[in-house]
């Protein structure tokens, strides 16, 4: 076998979770989006939101247009408090289509970067290592949304739905 290049790695990760995510959130009602684990978790909304800033920032590294205006997307980055209502936030069918934008752009970034772009320091480390590269970030991305994509098929059981992944 051949072994493959970690952008093509990259890409076939992306593509797991775009499938997942799509499977987990099909026939979710709008008003189960802002269910939320007491106490403290994240609802349906702000997890897909928060997939959504990060493939903006993904978008960014990769020299492409964001797929929702960086302003409205403030409210699902890092750090920020857990949605107790619907103030602030987007509804899913506007995340849902930013999501499903994104990951054709993603896939072809990918594809664009050469071997040696991989190796170049990254523009930020969310662990605040000074090694930090770019392809190091973008594996560590991957690793940050199947964790969130988790998080989804969680909440979908807890709002009353079948399981997805059987």
């Amino acid at each position: 076998m051949t072994p493959i290049s970690l952008t093509e790695t990259l890409a076939i990760q992306f593509r797991y979770t775009f499938n997942v995510v799509n499977a987990t959130l099909e026939g979710i009602p709008e008003d189960d989006y802002f269910f939320a684990p007491d106490p403290g978790g994240n609802c349906l909304n702000w997890v897909l939101g928060h997939i959504v800033s990060s493939r903006n920032g993904m978008l960014a590294m990769l020299g492409r247009e964001p797929v929702i205006d960086r302003d409205l997307e403030k409210r699902y980055r890092r750090g920020t408090p857990a949605l107790t209502d619907r103030e602030g936030s987007l509804d899913s069918p506007t995340l849902l289509e930013a999501f499903r934008r994104s990951q054709d752009v993603i896939i072809s970034g990918l594809a664009s970067l050469t071997p040696e772009a991989l190796t170049e320091p990254a523009p930020f480390s969310p662990s605040n290592n000074p090694e930090e590269t770019l392809g190091s970030l973008f594996a560590g991305l991957s690793f940050h949304e199947s964790y969130h994509v988790g998080q989804l098929g969680i909440l979908r059981r807890l709002t009353g739905a079948d399981g997805v992944i059987k």
